[in-house]
């Protein structure tokens, strides 16, 4: 008998940071998903089949009462608000939540994930381009340790959305070459983060199921 819940089936890589992102998302609310690894090496996220399920060819993608759901940070908020929790306590919450997703994605993510794949030879940079991505990646989690000098979570009291997304990022500060010895307020968070139940690696989230 399957131990997943038939209802949630996620599309993912083990590589990709937006995937982990979502499930982590998942098994923080307790919910095992199937999980179908898509080989973006062989190109399978191009293929007639996947792109019939999102138009942007990409992972991660959620197939939920009958919908399929893409991009990483809109799959986070579809989940927050039907399983009503990790969202926000109001619409203003809501918009800082949305803001710090947003910069995630433009400033952090933007620039340790192509460090990252740089590093591990994925997609080979220039030195002065990635130095460049390196710079930005360093000011993105200057930015984020000034948030989190004063405060236990991103927005509001206790985790959201916010938190998993910018996690999902952070979790891989180390491959792609940045040093958070020298950022504890960050370092204090991401204790709090993998002390939530529910909280596994990539490893453990990112197999087939």
């Amino acid at each position: 008998m399957s131990t997943t819940d038939a209802d949630w089936l996620i599309h993912v890589n083990p590589f990709s940071g937006p995937s982990y992102k979502v499930a982590l998302m998942l098994a923080l609310l307790g919910i095992r998903p199937a999980v179908r690894i898509v080989d973006l090496r062989a190109g399978e996220q191009k293929t007639p089949a996947f792109l019939a399920k999102t138009p942007f060819g990409q992972v991660p993608v959620l197939e939920h009462a009958g919908r399929c759901l893409a991009q990483s940070a809109a799959i986070l908020e579809y989940v927050a608000a039907v399983t009503g929790r990790f969202g926000a306590a109001d619409e203003a919450d809501r918009a800082e939540i949305r803001a710090w997703m947003f910069w995630d994605f433009d400033r952090l993510a933007s620039s340790l994930y192509r460090a990252r794949t740089a590093r591990l030879g994925i997609r080979p940079l220039e030195p002065p381009v990635v130095a460049h991505y390196e710079m930005l990646g360093a000011m993105a989690l200057d930015q984020l340790e000034g948030r989190l000098a004063e405060r236990d979570w991103i927005v509001g009291a206790g985790p959201t959305i916010a938190d998993v997304d910018v996690y999902g990022t952070v979790h891989y500060a180390a491959e792609a070459g940045f040093d958070l010895s020298a950022r504890p307020a960050i370092r204090a968070w991401v204790a709090r983060v993998e002390a939530l139940p529910g909280w596994a690696p990539p490893s453990a989230l990112l197999v087939p199921a």
